[in-house]
């Protein structure tokens, strides 16, 4: 599909963002070992493919196109957080990128955001690309902005990383919430499954900001209150605090699937005693995909 100047903010185009979204996002998480950063550095991206857009030239592959704004947005954010070691090897090794044997796509496929980082940036990339993403050789170098050469060497060595990665141990202690954390969350939670909404506003600060990810941002407890009036009409959650990749969290459960497990989750952000942030993955479910979380 060829997008045409003044095309990019048509119903076709939002559609495609729509559809896209989810893998944009899922290789943000891997990029940067996060799926809470992830969805930033998605956000983030997206926000520059808009802003961009009117100076581009017409495109050709507007989903290569957003992938290569993606990557870019990643690698900015592991500069800025002084991770990143290389992102073209030092030498271009012509190999075979052959196709993954079935030991080798399970433990791809199990491997957590955590193993991914630690890949050197090439390997992470042109692994997540391919092998999670089913992105061909050429679109992996397309956004890599990489030679074939290059890419298949990448892919070759993040693979054996991944395999010795797959033999190590998982002896790592488990994370916990403290104390404080469980009894304020406890509290919300509690007033939140009994549909004790008026208990719940009396918790919110009144500069409170609610960031409902992929849908709206509501600023003040006037506006907020409306939030908690539309998960009144809802019945096909409940919440149990948590943790989501070591920070304390809200999962949110189908009270119909018992065995399930979450769909999403929600973060809030606290002021003293009282709730100053809220960020709610209910519309950007995706994000719990691959995630690490604690019940």
């Amino acid at each position: 599909m060829t997008l045409n100047p003044g095309a990019f903010l048509t119903a076709d185009v939002d559609r495609l963002l729509v559809a896209l979204r989810p893998r944009l996002h899922r290789y943000c998480a891997r990029m940067v070992g996060s799926a809470i950063d992830g969805e930033d550095v998605l956000q983030d991206a997206l926000t520059k493919a808009v802003e961009a857009y009117p100076a581009a030239s017409p495109i050709g592959n507007p989903e290569g196109w957003l992938f290569r704004i993606a990557h870019n947005t990643a690698l900015d954010y592991l500069r800025r957080r002084k991770r990143q070691q290389a992102l073209h090897s030092a030498e271009e090794v012509d190999m075979i990128a052959d196709h993954l044997d079935a030991v080798s796509s399970r433990q791809v496929a199990r491997a957590g955001l955590r193993t991914f980082m630690r890949l050197p940036v090439a390997q992470r990339s042109s692994v997540i690309l391919m092998d999670v993403l089913g992105c061909s050789l050429q679109e992996v170098c397309d956004v890599m902005d990489a030679s074939l050469p290059a890419v298949k060497a990448a892919l070759h060595r993040g693979r054996a990383q991944l395999r010795e990665l797959a033999e190590e141990p998982d002896d790592a202690p488990q994370p916990r919430l403290s104390d404080a954390d469980r009894t304020r969350l406890s509290a919300y939670v509690s007033h939140f499954n009994a549909r004790d909404f008026d208990a719940i506003r009396a918790m919110i600060a009144e500069d409170v900001r609610l960031d409902l990810v992929n849908k709206t941002r509501l600023n003040g407890k006037a506006e907020v209150s409306r939030y908690f009036g539309n998960y009144a009409k809802a019945c096909d959650w409940h919440l149990v605090p948590g943790l989501v990749e070591g920070r304390p969290a809200i999962l949110v459960f189908d009270p119909n699937a018992p065995h399930a497990p979450p769909n999403y989750f929600m973060l809030l952000g606290w002021d003293d005693d009282k709730v100053a942030v809220i960020r709610d993955f209910r519309h950007a479910r995706y994000v719990i995909e691959g995630a690490d979380y604690l019940v």
